[in-house]
């Protein structure tokens, strides 16, 4: 009831009672803050659709309670239109688990582990693509039939050379086991093997279907928790799949860098406004580049916080950047833009936007300041928490790595997220004024025409006044 006593949620994810050195968790469930399962019932109409922009406010007073976190989940990462109704909801979900079905079963046909319930951590090919006949590898793929393996392997050559894309698959399918086994293992849910496995079948399933980026490392963290809150095994592959929609640019690698890194360097301009003097520290131990804080934007910050709160974390994450376009534009990427062009219902509301994401289109959300992820500032307002520390106790890089790894656990997700649009409003103001100078000073040079200063001094004065009065 409301004004209730608060309620932990560590018994929604029961830690194996021999790992001690576990986090505790800070997230607590708050009677008339968190969006309970009555709430979240309440902002749907008789038909279906619901009131996004109500849910996104609940979201950011209180999180959301793990009982429904999972449902609730794949509204915030665009899988459904907030402005469906049930009917067809129904339709498009089981279309995806059938879609899903379909691309188990061609991966099944390639490696018939998929699907078995076990999962493989030896490589059964090596790179020039021919069979790994190690003990390890036959017992792995031994489905328990009158065959050591080895018929496997015999099916394979007899088809001849392999395909480059299958023989790619087959090669990560191992490095996919390896990072499965060590994932989320302090929970009692990844005791039974059967859960194991479904994690490694939807990365092993997503790494076929993705010819961009496929399967890197960290993937397995970010996946983990839709296994734990989806019961559908379809159901969790989609939410990752729309999760990875967000985060694949991090992972693709073209061989002289890795997507993430433009991140890192928008961070490093970011600190470099909103605290000079950390960054100058920073840089003068050699870490100017960021890469320090690498870990936190490739898996969304799940080692800096105990599992319950970087669920909590993501959620207010994604409800501060939340668009209702996302479904329209993610469905349109799969099936191509005719297809859901009809479908496209009213053009949004700013009210149906999240807070980070309204302060993006009062901004003019496609210009170069609007697409920076809320991830980035996240990093920035914890750089920005740990300054003094940072400052005081950091010798060398060392020292950043072991100040910023002593803080998991100690991080507050709603202080943090705070913290980040604080950070976002200033850094724009700065930007803004910036841009205004140097405008300035070409008038003043007569490179420019002075109807530019008018000009630029009008957007200037709407921007800061629709930053600072409306978020």
């Amino acid at each position: 009831m409301w004004g209730g006593a608060a309620e932990p949620a560590d018994s929604y994810y029961q830690v194996r009672p021999e790992c001690t050195d576990v986090p505790e968790t800070r997230f607590r469930i708050k009677p008339g803050k968190t969006l309970s399962v009555r709430k979240w019932q309440a902002v749907f109409v008789q038909e279906g659709s619901l009131d996004i922009g109500k849910t996104l406010r609940r979201i950011r007073r209180g999180g959301i309670h793990p009982s429904i976190r999972g449902e609730v989940w794949e509204f915030l990462l665009g899988c459904y239109d907030p402005m469906s109704t049930f009917e067809e909801r129904e339709q498009i979900r089981q279309r995806r688990r059938l879609q899903y079905a379909s691309w188990k079963e061609e991966c099944k046909q390639m490696f018939p582990v998929i699907g078995s319930g076990r999962f493989i951590t030896a490589p059964v090919i090596s790179e020039n693509g021919q069979p790994n006949y190690d003990p390890l590898v036959l017992q792995e793929i031994n489905l328990g039939t009158n065959s050591n393996g080895s018929d496997f392997f015999k099916e394979l050559t007899s088809r001849g050379p392999l395909d480059k894309k299958v023989s790619q698959w087959l090669l990560t399918l191992h490095q996919i086991g390896l990072d499965v086994n060590r994932t989320d293992r302090a929970l009692v849910f990844y005791e039974k093997k059967e859960n194991l496995s479904k994690l490694w079948d939807i990365l092993s399933i997503y790494a076929w279907i993705d010819n961009d980026v496929g399967y890197c490392q960290g993937m397995s963290d970010l996946c983990s928790p839709m296994i734990i809150l989806l019961e559908d095994e379809a159901d969790a592959f989609w939410c990752f799949e729309r999760l990875m929609r967000r985060l694949r640019g991090n992972f693709r690698s073209t061989g002289r860098s890795v997507g993430v890194e433009a991140q890192l360097t928008h961070l490093s301009s970011i600190t470099q406004i909103v605290d000079p003097k950390l960054h100058q520290h920073l840089d003068k131990l050699g870490g100017g580049d960021y890469l320090f804080a690498i870990r936190m934007l490739m898996v969304q910050f799940r080692r800096e916080f105990s599992f319950c709160d970087s669920l909590y974390l993501w959620e207010m994450m994604w409800a501060l950047e939340y668009d209702p376009d996302l479904f329209y534009v993610y469905e349109a990427h799969q099936c191509g833009s005719e297809k859901t062009e009809g479908l496209k219902g009213k053009p949004k509301s700013i009210k149906q936007c999240g807070k980070y994401e309204r302060q993006n289109m009062r901004n003019g959300g496609k210009s170069a300041l609007g697409p920076l992820p809320i991830s980035v500032f996240l990093v920035a307002s914890v750089l920005k928490d740990k300054s003094y520390k940072l400052m005081t106790e950091a010798r060398g890089l060392d020292d950043v790595v072991k100040i910023l790894n002593d803080m998991t656990g100690n991080l507050d997700a709603k202080k943090t997220c705070s913290g980040a649009i604080k950070i976002h409003k200033r850094y724009l103001r700065k930007v803004i004024y910036m841009f205004f100078k140097s405008v300035w000073a070409c008038v003043s040079l007569k490179v420019l025409p002075e109807s530019s200063l008018f000009c630029c001094r009008l957007s200037y004065c709407r921007l800061r006044n629709s930053i600072g009065a409306h978020s």
